[in-house]
């Protein structure tokens, strides 16, 4: 999202409207004409009222967009219901959601004292916030981040939750990013059309789609630094899913959270990536994803097989003033 300040050349002129479709203002200030001979101009409660009215009427739809280029904010863009980042006519157009959360997207790759870690993270704010699964960045020695357009950045970690596999990470000298809407996914129902999006096996900016499979999916993860993290060519991530080890062992320290389960194909190094709605809202982290244990040594068990996990964007929201505070659990 890029923030910006209007500035004002004549008494009466005005900024471009926030909404395309408005019809501009006039460009100087309207002559108050004088009310006809014999009648009075409505004064008291009705006239009240038709001003609430007609300023009800500029400020309804662009309220969150006006506010926060009037106060300059960096905060985050959420999206409820009813919000669309791609255009009515194009809900649920794979290319159209591409096109427009794709420079949200980045790719993350962190550097190990025994090796290094790649993986996907979400912008959140223009000034460069980032969200990733904690597994992606913890114990890095340091952070490189690309862009979709081919930027790099260093980064730093500002929090992390081990407990719900997330972290939140900030880039330096970053500004007027585009920032991801954050949905809502409590209303994501199974059978909903998504889209992923991220960097497996460094292939960035990577879209695939497919459909919500199942909600509340316990998913077990390693909160044990350095577990299991990819090394110098995506590894996998280990997790515990239906009483059931995949990607290797998790060890006696774990955390269980609740998940969304996505057929959309999932790789090493979509770790912390974006799943999002059919409107362009992200309503997930992407986490884990089953791979078979013969992968390394058999192409034809190779790739993801659709059975794929991500954090829901509310566990998301819910956490962030925390990591925004620096916590380090």
């Amino acid at each position: 999202m890029t923030e910006s300040q209007g500035t004002y050349e004549q008494p009466y002129s005005h900024p471009a409207p926030v909404n395309p479709e408005w019809p501009p203002p006039p460009s100087h200030q309207p002559a108050v004409q004088p009310a006809p001979h014999g009648k009075k101009r409505p004064r008291g409660p009705v006239a009240l009222l038709a001003a609430v009215a007609i300023v009800a009427a500029a400020v309804g739809g662009g309220t969150a967009y006006a506010f926060q280029e009037l106060a300059g904010k960096d905060t985050v863009a959420t999206g409820g219901s009813g919000t669309t980042v791609v255009p009515t006519a194009k809900r649920g157009d794979v290319a159209a959601i591409a096109a427009a959360v794709s420079p949200s997207v980045v790719e993350i790759n962190a550097t190990l004292a025994n090796g290094s870690s790649t993986g996907s993270g979400v912008i959140i704010t223009s000034g460069g916030e980032i969200v990733t699964n904690n597994h992606v960045v913890s114990g890095a020695d340091s952070i490189k981040v690309r862009t979709s357009d081919g930027k790099s950045y260093t980064a730093d970690v500002v929090g992390t939750d081990s407990s719900k596999d997330l972290a939140l990470i900030k880039l330096a000298g970053a500004s007027g990013l585009k920032a991801a809407a954050l949905g809502d996914s409590s209303g994501v129902q199974v059978g909903d059309s998504v889209v992923a999006i991220g960097s497996p096996e460094g292939l960035t900016g990577t879209v695939t789609s497919g459909i919500v499979s199942a909600l509340d999916r316990d998913v077990t993860v390693s909160t044990g630094e350095n577990r299991g993290q990819g090394r110098s060519g995506g590894g996998q991530w280990p997790f515990q899913f239906g009483g059931r080890e995949f990607n290797g062992d998790t060890g006696s320290s774990t955390t269980t959270y609740k998940a969304l389960q996505t057929d959309a194909s999932l790789n090493p190094g979509n770790s912390g990536g974006a799943l999002i709605d059919a409107a362009g809202r992200v309503v997930g982290i992407n986490s884990a994803m089953y791979s078979s244990s013969s992968q390394a040594s058999s192409s034809s068990d190779a790739g993801s097989i659709g059975l794929g996990f991500a954090i829901p964007v509310n566990t998301v929201k819910s956490d962030l003033a925390a990591l925004r505070a620096g916590s380090d659990s």
